[in-house]
């Protein structure tokens, strides 16, 4: 596997490397003992899917405070998406800035997303099929969310003739750094949990 930095701080490209003949091809999409030596999450405890059969859906941007924070591993399987991770750790290098990737079936690339960034997507093509394996169970009053169009992002998702996105998703309030993930990021990169924030 191949792991390539992105422009957030502790955020991941990886890159499967496919070994192919006659029959196809056999690579790997995980592995335990590459993921540790990139300093990554190793310890995955649940595995979720999302399917969304129209383009231009978009789900996010979600996380969850400390300490029910998760790392995330994305793949699509089906489709395409316009993949989004945006820095919500105050004390981190890149506090605030959001990189993005498209993934396809073809494309053979996950996105690794570290706790205390907040994550999202946009369907490019009908019928996506997403998976994604988290560290976290999910703990619903733990969750937070930044508004997809939220100005102190600014996010610049795709055009799309029409979005469908929840209302719960078009609801959340500006983001303000009172409403952060509650993690912080030390000198070697590594992500702590301090005590859980008191967010309304």
């Amino acid at each position: 596997m191949i792991f390539r930095p992105t422009p957030v701080e502790g955020a991941y490209v990886v890159e499967m490397e496919p070994r192919g003949d006659e029959r196809g091809y056999f690579a790997r999409t995980w592995c335990r003992d590459e993921f540790a030596e990139h300093g990554l999450s190793t310890d995955f405890v649940q595995a979720n899917t999302s399917f969304s059969p129209r383009q231009g859906t978009l789900r996010g941007l979600h996380y969850q405070v400390a300490p029910h924070g998760e790392d995330k591993l994305v793949r699509c399987i089906r489709g395409a998406i316009f993949d989004v991770f945006v820095d919500l750790r105050p004390d981190s290098p890149t506090y605030l800035q959001w990189g993005s990737v498209e993934l396809t079936e073809a494309s053979k690339t996950l996105v690794y997303v570290p706790k205390g960034c907040g994550h999202g997507f946009q369907t490019l093509r009908p019928n996506a099929l997403v998976t994604y394996s988290v560290t976290g169970v999910y703990a619903p009053q733990a969750e937070r969310g930044v508004r997809w169009d939220d100005p102190a992002i600014g996010v610049e998702w795709p055009a799309a003739p029409s979005r469908t996105i929840s209302d719960k998703d078009r609801s959340w309030p500006d983001y303000t750094e009172e409403r952060a993930s509650g993690y912080s990021v030390g000198g070697d990169g590594a992500v702590s949990e301090p005590a859980p924030l008191a967010l309304s």
